[in-house]
């Protein structure tokens, strides 16, 4: 056997073995979301959340939406805030030095005047400009502050400086919420137990062609555009299996900065958000659990399954490719900030499970199949294929595929948001596509996103949104 066969069986094998580690890992999290959602339904069917919405005991909560350049959609999505269903909350956007017109529209729409307002500097921020309220009585709970741009984990900072309440909710300002989304995100913190529930998160929906008219969710479509749709079978899986198992374990090491809740008095304590990583929310979690494991205090982290977050995802591949980069350089930096956890424990699931899983399947994932696809190439052309094992990868990865089919009947077994069979059925066929016409683009971001961080690119990237009623119908 010479030096070459060995490489090849060698690598051929090691490739199998990381293929069926992950084809595992998607049965368990299958088996433990179905566990966890089952769980949840059953607690949620005995919850009056019209006593938690008129009570004044409720936890106070401080809405945060930071906001760059989002005059196209601005005013209606304050406006869903406004509308949310919640007695006891204030809502502070933050206007991170915008160069279009959108502290202007904010003046305008909603009666803003300067006031002095006191800021308590817990956490160092850019300055703030000016801190706006309202002449009109009705918008007594809206707080706008404009600041030098500094970033959004920086205006977040901002954001908790002011903040009066317990706890604070951090939603993007192009995010519409439920009327509900509040009362039973602010649950889990009312719930009696042993731990101290240090966040929740929520379920982040696509509102792409979705009607949504004054600033609410009227009527739910499937995305016309493809991959908004793929992104709306990836957000079901992502959110309604994978991030319920990591609940079920207490070993969930993100929750969305799109729509997630964190207890005030722990975010102080841990420093506030780091503004040198593009991913915020997943250091700002992973954080705050690593402080509360040194500390040796009983936490949980909590997950709502429900549709609670209605979001514009990327319509474009330049858009979606920017951020799926960013998505992979703040995954990096967050695994980079806390390696001592890695497989310490010290950190009990948190370091001996999420975060091994977070660096081997996360973040080593789109280098392996990278890697696999340029050897498998290089072995086509010197004729040295092993096309069993091929064949057996293959058959493999399609249970990924039997995997998104799964999320889609979780979905119709649940929330069923896409009632129309006709929407299931082009749920089911993107499923198919997926590997084909979405997730290759995926990976290919993703290793961008790595060569980004080995020169020590930093920045979010342009953003480019449509804004909210605005279908745009093709084909698939």
């Amino acid at each position: 056997m010479n030096w070459q066969t060995i490489v090849f069986d060698t690598f051929s094998y090691a490739i199998l073995t990381y293929a069926l580690l992950l084809i595992t890992i998607y049965v368990i999290i299958g088996i433990l979301s179905v566990g966890e959602t089952r769980s949840y339904i059953r607690r949620n069917s005995f919850t009056d959340y019209r006593m938690l919405a008129s009570s004044t005991d409720a936890p106070s909560i401080t809405i945060l939406a930071p906001a760059y350049n989002e005059g196209r959609t601005i005013i209606e999505n304050v406006r869903s805030l406004l509308s949310l269903n919640y007695i006891n909350i204030e809502v502070i956007v933050i206007n991170d030095g915008s160069k279009d017109d959108s502290l202007d529209k904010l003046i305008s729409a909603y009666d803003l005047y300067k006031t002095d307002y006191f800021i308590n500097q817990q956490i160092p921020t850019q300055p703030v400009v000016g801190v706006y309220k309202s002449h009109n009585p009705v918008y007594r709970k809206l707080i706008v502050v404009d600041k030098l741009k500094g970033g959004k984990a920086d205006a977040l900072n901002v954001g908790i400086n002011i903040s009066q309440n317990n706890y604070i909710v951090t939603i993007d300002v192009d995010c519409v919420l439920e009327q509900d989304a509040i009362l039973k995100l602010a649950k889990p913190f009312l719930e009696q137990t042993n731990k101290r529930v240090i966040a929740a998160g929520g379920v982040i929906r696509i509102a792409n062609s979705c009607d949504i008219e004054g600033g609410r969710l009227v009527k739910v479509y499937l995305p016309d555009q493809f991959l908004p749709r793929v992104q709306t079978l990836e957000y079901i899986r992502a959110f309604l299996l994978s991030r319920m198992a990591w609940t079920r374990l207490n070993g969930l090491l993100l929750i969305s900065g799109a729509f997630g809740a964190f207890d005030k008095e722990i975010v102080i304590k841990c420093g506030g958000y780091n503004n040198k990583t593009v991913g915020e929310d997943m250091e700002l979690l992973v954080r705050m659990r690593r402080y509360m494991e040194e500390h040796k205090e009983p936490y949980k982290v909590s997950f709502i399954p429900d549709p609670l977050c209605w979001t514009e995802a990327p319509a474009t591949y330049k858009t979606l490719g920017v951020q799926r980069n960013r998505w992979t350089r703040g995954t990096i930096e967050t695994l980079q900030n806390h390696k001592k956890m890695f497989f310490n424990p010290k950190y009990h699931i948190l370091g001996m499970i999420s975060f091994p899983y977070w660096f081997f399947f996360e973040f080593m994932g789109p280098i392996v199949e990278t890697i696999g696809f340029i050897m498998f190439i290089i072995f086509c052309v010197v004729g040295m294929v092993n096309w069993s094992v091929f064949f057996i990868m293959v058959s493999i990865f399609s249970i990924g595929v039997l995997y998104s089919l799964f999320a889609i009947m979780m979905e119709i077994l649940t929330y069923n948001q896409y009632k129309l069979k006709k929407d299931l059925l082009r749920l089911a066929l993107v499923a198919v596509a997926e590997p084909f016409a979405f997730h290759p683009f995926v990976v290919y971001s993703a290793m961008r996103g790595n060569f980004d961080i080995l020169r020590k690119r930093h920045g979010w990237g342009d953003m480019a949104r449509l804004g909210f009623g605005k279908r745009n119908k093709t084909k698939f």
